[in-house]
């Protein structure tokens, strides 16, 4: 079994846990699926330039890169595109169409991520984004 995850590893990661110090800070991160490494946040990176991106969301399932800190600001970030997931069918899609219109940085749903981590770093209950299907 060791072997098929080792050969598996490049493409899927491995498994991750979130630092029990951000669970007991922030409960609701529990919700999310933690990896390292992986196809995801190696594509990622790609399409940003570089060789990895810290993090990347496919449904519940986060992907960080081999290097990057499990901040709070970065899963917080991550929470926020999880529930964005969960809330519109075509979020990939339009995620998609929103980075060719608007570039990474001005993407909608970076923005509402952003907004949303920094307002939960500041100890406010900071609602989630509510999008349209």
């Amino acid at each position: 079994m060791a072997f098929l995850a080792r050969l598996a590893a490049p493409v899927i990661g491995s498994s991750d846990d979130i630092p029990a110090g951000l669970l007991e800070a922030f409960p609701e991160l529990g919700v999310i699926r933690l990896r390292r490494g992986g196809l995801p946040a190696r594509v990622g990176g790609w399409c940003l330039g570089r060789a990895w991106v810290d993090g990347i969301t496919v449904g519940r399932q986060v992907w960080l890169s081999p290097t990057a800190a499990p901040s709070a600001e970065l899963l917080l970030h991550e929470l926020c595109h999880v529930h964005q997931f969960q809330a519109v069918r075509a979020f990939p899609l339009r995620y998609w169409w929103e980075s060719l219109r608007r570039g990474y940085v001005h993407n909608r749903f970076e923005v509402d991520a952003r907004r949303f981590a920094a307002e939960r770093l500041t100890g406010r209950q900071a609602p989630l984004p509510q999008l349209e299907d």
